[in-house]
């Protein structure tokens, strides 16, 4: 057996590698998981993952998320800043968005085979997450 090396991610030298806005990037692997990485500003498309929770983790500025209820749908807005997390749970309909221009490093956790925007296409939406 030859002996492990782990990788060590500096998320800040990733972040250079990421040019263009809502598209995340894949930096790493694991137990059928990935984590990425994105650059954000304004809106992007109300969206929902059937089958699996998404995990959102702000690097710096503050990212809202609107959640829609699927009962009422009544629209509520959560604000996550650096160094919180939030967990969409699965089915929930949401749309993470920026405000005043402000743009968002973010790294979000989800399974490999996950749909970027859910059952919904866009112009935003990616079918590859590039590695880097």
């Amino acid at each position: 057996m030859s002996p492990i090396h782990p990788e060590v991610i500096s998320l800040s030298g990733k972040l250079t590698q990421v040019a263009r806005l809502w598209t995340p990037h894949r930096i790493a692997r694991f137990d059928g998981h990935q984590m990425l990485l994105a650059r954000v500003q304004g809106e992007f498309v109300w969206h929902d993952h059937k089958g699996h929770d998404e995990v959102f983790l702000p690097l710096s500025g503050a990212l809202f998320i609107d959640l829609e209820d699927s009962i009422t749908g009544s629209v509520t807005e959560v604000r996550v800043g650096p160094g919180e997390v939030l967990v969409v749970p699965a089915g929930t309909r949401h749309r993470p968005r920026t405000v005043g221009g402000e743009e968002v490093a973010l790294l979000l956790i989800d399974p490999l085979d996950v749909q970027h925007t859910g059952d919904v296409r866009d112009d935003l939406t990616v079918d590859d997450y590039p590695e880097i």
